[in-house]
């Protein structure tokens, strides 16, 4: 069984992973200004899931994969209605597409697909980050 964390760890981690998301998006921003789209989906999505792990650390919510951070996020925020089902989906449609850009072949992905993901992915992650910073 894991040992659950101090106050002072928690706020370090949560902190430390807030700083990966923005460094992450920073990142997805510089590789979509120089058309490494694939690369760039792959960093939203990190982006994304490093903020997601840091709420689930908040609420001291275990999850020990992709999958597991996945469900857990929609199960806690989004069928209990304390996050907006947009950001489920949103979540859900990223980690897809990191899958399928990372694994399968001959996937491509454009410029007008990073110009629709990257403002939601920055919008996610600003909205999680007052959630986790309110509550």
């Amino acid at each position: 069984m894991k040992q659950s964390m101090d106050n002072q760890s928690v706020k370090a981690l949560i902190k430390y992973r807030t700083e990966r998301a923005n460094d992450t998006l920073l990142e997805a921003k510089t590789l979509i200004e120089n058309s490494f789209y694939n690369a760039a989906v792959n960093r939203l999505y990190y982006a994304c899931f490093y903020l997601v792990s840091a709420l689930l650390v908040k609420y001291q919510i275990n999850a020990q994969t992709h999958v597991g951070v996945k469900q857990m996020f929609g199960l806690h925020f989004i069928v209990s209605q304390k996050l907006p089902a947009k950001y489920g989906r949103f979540y859900n449609q990223l980690f897809n597409d990191r899958i399928t850009g990372d694994y399968d072949d001959f996937i491509t992905y454009d410029k007008e697909m990073l110009d629709e993901i990257y403002p939601k992915a920055n919008e996610f992650i600003k909205e999680l980050q007052k959630f986790i910073s309110k509550n």
